[in-house]
């Protein structure tokens, strides 16, 4: 089994491909082949020498086609820039989040001509292909209608995932991830990034800025889920799908609010006193336009799942990157 990860440097690509070396076969297939690409060549597994690390960026003509050269039979594709940073900056974003996503499906249609490569291709999605009006509950059936550039480049990248794999060219599975909470290291630019930094930044005794109202509600779920997802959705059957090749991934929906008495239930008063209430009315203007909750059936029926509530999501949080310590 020969994988290709694409964005492995990113925090969602690192956990991918440890929990990988740490299983050691996918789909019941050793994992004999690695490579692992980002716009700086990500770090090579210590446990997996042979693996193969590749800077490129894969919205440069000619990029997706040499990271195919070994045929890789899985490919996570995770390349993406971030929601604040594509509303900001038009051009980078549509460069990056829908030209490399065509010019991978397009190498991979160009590679399997004659039909003897077909590879299975998990795209990530987001819940941002969603916007206004929108029900309290969305349903799997809900029509795609994108408020931000962000979630249009992921909508486009959603449809043609579906039409290169109804022709036959791909494998594709489409996942669509609820806001990564809580995320570890330093905040980026997505404009969902307060939701983890009110959470991270208390536990390390450190200020966090809360730029929207405590009863913004949000779909939530942890990096360990996200992993999860990933992996379940390279090894599930997808004759499942028929032609709807994306899926919302299962979450949780919890208020700010929420979050914050969960952290006070995990951490206690002094955590969330270092949370300072500061609006930021662009930010409050996107979030304002997400969704809010998710039926998710067709994926829990097709095995998905993530946390039931935000205490578990801290706690996951702890024991993944704290050492199961606060303070």
């Amino acid at each position: 089994m020969k994988i290709l990860v694409i964005g492995a440097a990113g925090m969602i690509g690192r956990k991918l491909v440890g929990a990988l070396l740490e299983r050691g076969h996918l789909g019941g297939e050793a994992i004999n082949g690695l490579t692992l690409v980002d716009i700086v060549a990500p770090e090579r597994p210590a446990t997996f020498p042979s693996a193969k690390t590749i800077a490129a960026d894969l919205s440069a003509p000619g990029s997706a086609v040499t990271l195919l050269e070994d045929r890789p039979d899985v490919i996570f594709h995770l390349a993406a820039i971030v929601s604040g940073e594509a509303e900001a900056d038009f051009d980078k974003g549509y460069r990056i989040n829908l030209d490399g996503t065509r010019y991978l499906l397009e190498a991979i249609r160009q590679a399997g001509q004659g039909g003897a490569y077909r590879p299975r291709l998990i795209f990530t999605s987001s819940i941002a292909v969603f916007g206004e009006p929108l029900p309290a509950e969305i349903p799997d059936e809900q029509a795609l209608t994108p408020l931000t550039s962000y979630g249009t480049q992921k909508a486009i990248g959603e449809l043609l995932l579906a039409d290169y794999s109804r022709r036959g060219f791909v494998d594709g599975i489409g996942i669509r991830l609820p806001t990564i909470a809580i995320r570890p290291g330093k905040p980026n630019k997505a404009a969902s990034g307060f939701f983890s930094g009110i959470i991270r930044e208390p536990l390390a005794g450190i200020e966090a800025i809360l730029p929207v109202s405590e009863d913004v509600r949000h779909w939530f779920a942890s990096p360990r889920a996200a992993v999860n997802f990933l992996v379940h959705a390279a090894e599930m059957d997808s004759s499942s799908l028929g032609q709807r090749r994306s899926l919302t991934m299962p979450g949780l929906a919890a208020t700010v609010g929420e979050e914050i008495a969960a952290l006070r239930r995990v951490a206690g008063d002094k955590a969330v006193s270092l949370i300072r209430h500061e609006p930021d009315p662009v930010i409050a203007g996107i979030v304002a336009g997400w969704p809010q909750a998710f039926s998710a059936n067709r994926a829990l029926a097709l095995g998905f799942a993530a946390e039931t509530s935000f205490d578990d999501i801290i706690r996951a949080y702890i024991e993944d990157e704290l050492d199961g310590r606060v303070g």
